[in-house]
């Protein structure tokens, strides 16, 4: 039997300036649904529904690109087709409410959003022990010298 990686999406967070204000406004997004009477969750939408939806499903989690750098994830809870308001196809990634830290990865600038196999995932920083406590402002600038 052969048991593959999940497989993932990488996506620029555009706005965020680090991990905390991307959460806060994934908390203002299920805040504001539950305030419309509206089941209380994050999401994103992006225009195109990924062809792998079944691959993403089983496992997969969006990995957000902040200022250049995979700084965390959410897990991927559901990829729903929806209307925009003036009537477009979009795709509703429905996402688990915690956002997971990872080791810091650079990345380049990309429109849209991307796979990403799960062997080139970065590594949740819970899994590094006590090397997840430094903050994250250094995590990073010891990713951009090569030292992590």
């Amino acid at each position: 039997m052969v048991i593959s990686a999940p497989l993932h999406l990488q996506k620029l967070s555009v706005g965020s300036q680090s991990i905390e204000t991307l959460a806060a406004w994934q908390q203002s997004l299920a805040l504001r649904r539950g305030n419309e009477g509206l089941p209380a969750f994050a999401d994103h939408i992006t225009r195109m529904m990924p062809k792998r939806k079944q691959e993403l499903l089983a496992g997969g989690s969006i990995y957000w690109v902040i200022k250049g750098v995979i700084q965390c994830r959410n897990s991927i809870v559901d990829l729903a087709e929806m209307r925009t308001e003036d009537g477009r196809k979009a795709c509703r990634i429905v996402l688990a409410p915690k956002l997971v830290p990872v080791v810091p990865t650079p990345k380049r600038a990309f429109q849209g959003w991307r796979y990403l196999a799960g062997q080139d995932a970065p590594i949740d920083l819970g899994d590094l022990g006590d090397s997840a406590d430094l903050p994250p402002d250094l995590r990073t600038k010891l990713v951009n010298i090569g030292a992590w």
